[in-house]
């Protein structure tokens, strides 16, 4: 029986993929400076909650198989010298899942934006379609347990990011999953704290089509212009290539249909990036050997992964949504969804900025245009997310300068937000709220129910 050891066992994957190593029969320890919840909840119920708050190098023997690092541990960590000093094997997270699907057959994608939705459509697709995998995914999805689940399964499907594989690993996470089928949706520069310029940003997808292995799939989104040049001046003769763009769809009154070969069908999402995420999807059960209207008869059902376009509310001519865009590519494209879905309705539309990129002076002027197509819209930030990351302040005038969008407002406090939003007109309108954090703690779930009642 394999032995491992969580160092930062409570982070959002780590406790996961502690949890799914435990069912699997494995020999299972972990520790951390602090636990939240749900992971202490989650890790309690499986008896991995370490019996007290902090590191513990006694728990790092010379038994133990793998040492596997979050990146919530420091490098100066005892239980990571203690390791380094037994000669142990220590692993990043995605080091770690590469060890435990060797043998499978490994689906990897990547992206700036839709790496999670694609991921989750793949998943949910092959469940329904009774196919046995198991899975890596970055949010909550419906039907599944977990978003980690390692077993003996044939097949792997993994969301990879670009953020470095742990706190001795500064390498991305995706080049460390050697893909037989890859995807890329799009590349579009974020986290400026982590690569300062584009040209470092383009050459970790580079990279990433190195990894994939010879005679792999190369599934590549044609219509971002930068990944298509990227393809084509980065080509490698031992690996196939499949580009893909928004599939043949009519919108009737508020549904999609689309098409694929011979086969239609209605959708529960929404939009030209969701369509585009769909097409990927498509493309990576194609080669593990699916039909078009298997695949189709699947995806029907699909209602997206968590704060994805997520309707948290609705009456007649309202509905209210809450979605996870932060950076300027997704807010661009969850707008125009929302718009092209419903080109009768005022789009009143929310964004807050909450991620280092987004609350960085100098980037402000890459939202420019993003939220063009809002009928209304407001920029939210919080003074309090600015000192937790320790930055300077942001002048409210810099991030409207930024935006360009006439009429914005730019809203600093969470009382300020909240009566804005319920002092807007909502008759035949949707409203969008997006952001990566939670509004300095607007109950948002309250404000829809209390919106859609008018």
């Amino acid at each position: 029986m394999p032995k491992v050891h969580f160092t930062s066992v409570g982070g959002s994957v780590m406790h996961q993929l502690a949890i799914a190593l435990k069912k699997k029969g494995y020999d299972v320890s972990g520790t951390d400076d602090e636990i939240f919840e749900p992971a202490k909840s989650n890790l309690e119920k499986e008896g991995l909650l370490p019996a007290t708050i902090g590191w513990d190098a006694s728990q790092i023997i010379p038994q133990l198989d793998a040492v596997i690092l979050g990146m919530h541990a420091k490098a100066d960590n005892p239980e990571i010298l203690k390791a380094k000093e037994l000669g142990l094997k220590i692993y990043s997270f995605p080091e770690y899942i590469y060890q435990e699907s060797t043998g499978k057959t490994r689906i990897v994608v990547g992206g700036s934006h839709g790496k999670t939705t694609t991921t989750s459509m793949i998943m949910h697709v092959l469940r329904n379609t009774g196919k046995q995998f198991d899975y890596l995914v970055g949010a909550r999805l419906e039907g599944f347990e977990q978003s980690v689940n390692i077993t003996d399964a044939p097949v792997i499907v993994c969301e990879g990011d670009e953020y470095p594989a742990s706190v001795i690993e500064k390498r991305p996470k995706f080049h460390f999953l050697f893909p037989h089928v890859a995807i890329i949706t799009g590349i579009a520069w974020d986290h400026i704290n982590v690569f300062p310029t584009f040209d470092n940003y383009l050459e970790q997808f580079r990279i990433f089509i190195d990894k994939i292995v010879p005679g792999g799939l190369l599934i590549y989104n044609e219509t971002d212009a930068v990944l298509k040049q990227l393809v084509e001046t980065h080509n490698r003769e031992d690996i196939r290539y499949q580009p893909y763009g928004v599939p043949v769809h009519q919108i009737t009154n508020g549904t999609t249909t689309v098409e694929i070969g011979a086969a239609k069908s209605t959708l529960k999402v929404f939009g030209n990036h969701n369509l585009l995420n769909l097409h990927a999807a498509w493309y990576a059960c194609k080669d593990l050997g699916l039909r078009p209207q298997d695949f189709l008869s699947a995806i029907s059902s699909f209602t997206g992964a968590a704060k994805r376009l997520e309707l948290l509310a609705n009456s007649p001519g309202v509905n209210v949504y809450r979605d996870f865009a932060h950076a300027p590519s997704k807010l661009t494209a969850t707008i125009e969804a929302v718009k092209q879905q419903y080109p009768n309705r005022k789009l009143v539309a929310v964004f807050e900025l909450h991620t280092f990129s987004s609350l960085n002076e100098a980037f402000m002027k890459e939202y420019k245009g993003s939220m063009d197509k809002a009928d209304v819209a407001a920029v939210f930030f919080s003074r309090h997310a600015l000192e937790l990351k320790r930055m300077p302040d942001l002048p409210k005038e810099k991030v409207a300068d930024g935006f360009a969008k006439p009429g914005l407002a730019v809203i600093t406090d969470k009382n300020e937000l909240n009566a804005w939003l319920q002092h807007q007109d909502y008759t035949n309108s949707n409203l969008l709220l997006m952001s990566s954090g939670n509004y300095d703690g607007l109950d948002v779930n309250a404000l829809a129910a209390k919106i859609t009642s008018i």
